[in-house]
C-alpha cells in the first residue's frame, strides 16, 4: 500500500497535499502538452517536467519556455516509456538552485513515527547525490522544526510502518516544499548511523 502511494509520484503529492505538507504547485495528476502548456501560462516559467514512475534523474527535464516545453515533453515521455514503461508526464513549477533536505523517518505498526533528523543532499551532478551533510548548516531552527513535523505528518497520514526518506526542497526565502519519498534504506543511510547511534 506504502509502495503504491510513495512509488507514484501522482499518488505520494497527493498523500502530502492531503496530510497538509507543503508541496511544489504542480499539475493535478499526469497531463498531455496541452495541459502542461496551460500549466506553464498560469505559473510562468521556469517549469519541471516530469515522468510519474520515473527515478535517479530519469524522465525529467526543465523547460523555460514554450518551444522547450514541446521538445522536453517528448524527449521525457519516450525516455519514460523506454525506462520505466510509462509514459505518464506531470509538470510542476521548478524551483531555482535549491536545497535538497532530506528527512530520515522510521515508523511501527501502531502508529508511532520518529525521525532521525536530516541531510542536506544539494551537492549533485545530473540529479544524483554525490556527497551528504548532516546537519544542513542553512537551516533555521523554527524551518528544521517545521520540516520535521511536516514529514512525519505526511507518515501518519498513510500510516507509514518500515523505514523511509522523506525528500523537500528548499528555496532560497527558507520556503520548503515535499518533494517526494522513498520507501526504503537509501544508500545513504549510514550518514543517519553515524549522527543517531541507530
Amino acid at each position: 500500500h506504502h509502495l503504491d502511494i510513495f512509488g507514484d509520484k501522482i499518488k505520494a503529492k497527493a498523500a502530502a497535499d492531503e496530510a497538509k505538507v507543503p508541496g511544489i504547485p504542480g499539475t493535478n495528476g499526469a497531463v498531455d502538452i496541452d495541459g502542461a502548456l496551460e500549466f506553464a501560462k498560469t505559473y510562468g516559467y521556469p517549469v519541471m517536467i516530469k515522468a510519474a514512475l520515473g527515478g535517479g534523474g530519469r524522465g525529467m527535464r526543465v523547460a523555460r519556455n514554450d518551444a522547450e516545453m514541446h521538445d522536453g515533453y517528448a524527449r521525457a515521455k519516450s525516455e519514460a516509456i523506454g525506462a520505466f514503461g510509462s509514459g505518464e508526464i506531470y509538470v510542476e513549477k521548478y524551483i531555482e538552485n535549491p536545497k535538497h533536505i532530506e528527512v530520515q523517518v522510521i515508523g511501527d505498526q501502531h502508529g508511532n513515527v520518529i525521525h532521525l533528523f536530516e541531510r542536506d543532499c544539494s551537492f549533485q551532478r545530473r540529479h544524483q547525490k554525490m556527497i551528504e551533510e548532516a546537519p544542513c548548516h542553512i537551516l533555521k531552527k523554527d524551518v528544521r522544526q517545521h520540516l520535521f513535523e511536516d514529514a512525519l505528518k505526511a507518515c501518519r497520514h498513510v500510516g507509514y510502518n518500515s523505514v523511509g526518506t522523506i525528500e523537500f526542497l528548499l528555496d532560497k526565502h527558507g520556503n520548503y516544499y515535499f518533494m517526494e519519498m522513498n520507501t526504503r534504506i537509501q544508500v545513504e543511510h549510514p550518514i543517519t548511523e553515524m549522527i543517531c547511534g541507530v
